[in-house]
């Protein structure tokens, strides 16, 4: 299905790429040696034969590079530890403590 990559914010035509599934919001997107996080995913749908169907997809993404310490995690992704009792559990924020990381240095490092 051909996938629109928006500029989250101002809503800019980034790319149009050839994707079997789109990936959800909060999870990276690599294509031709660029790197997106995904913030949100809309869906256009057209009416054929009396149903739905979805017409096209829109990814709202943010250029980034997915941090080396990015882990799956549970149904997402997070950045550093996430039994950490910090950490945010999130892949946009690694730490309430440090966010600039990495957490292997931190002092404040706890288990849950």
């Amino acid at each position: 299905m051909l996938v629109e990559l928006r500029q989250v914010g101002s809503e800019a035509l980034l790319d149009r790429v050839d994707l079997e599934d789109a990936p959800q919001p909060g999870r990276w997107l690599e294509t031709a040696g660029r790197s997106f996080l995904v913030m949100q995913r809309r869906h256009r749908y057209a009416l054929r034969n009396g149903r739905y169907e979805i017409a096209s997809i829109a990814l709202l993404v943010k250029p980034q590079k997915r941090p080396a310490d990015a882990q799956r995690w549970r149904h997402g992704w997070v950045i550093g530890d996430p039994d950490c009792r910090f950490n945010a559990r999130s892949p946009l924020l690694r730490c309430v403590v440090w966010p600039e990381g990495p957490c292997v240095s931190c002092r404040h490092r706890e288990s849950r």
